[in-house]
């Protein structure tokens, strides 16, 4: 009977470690997911504000003009990033003028149809 008891006793505690693994596990992931929509938002927000800076020092310039310039710089800067991962494998992304503004278009089609 003792026995009996123990096992029980040693299953219930397992079962509350299990469930207090997986409430960490859930509250972890909560909150990198607010990380992630912050880190956006102060994205969103430093581009906003380059925009508008660079408008105004620069005159003859559109807000198009100086996201294009934000993308293209975007893009090098993850072409940069890409060539000096220390992993082995390769990624292949078409490069050169056009390949560009295909992505800078992709990109803004992408935001225009994302806005309601």
């Amino acid at each position: 009977a003792r026995l009996r008891v123990a096992a029980n006793e040693k299953a219930e505690a397992e079962k509350i470690l299990q469930i207090k693994r997986a409430e960490g596990d859930a509250e972890s992931k909560y909150l990198a997911g607010l990380g992630i929509a912050r880190q956006r938002q102060a994205i969103v927000d430093g581009l906003r504000d380059s925009v508008l800076a660079f408008s105004v020092n620069v005159p003859g310039t559109t807000a198009k003009d100086v996201m294009d310039m934000v993308l293209v710089t975007q893009y090098f800067d993850t072409m940069k990033e890409i060539g000096a991962s220390s992993k082995s494998s390769s990624v292949f992304i078409p490069h050169g003028p056009g390949a560009v503004r295909d992505i800078a278009s992709q990109i803004r089609d992408g935001l225009l149809q994302a806005t309601p």
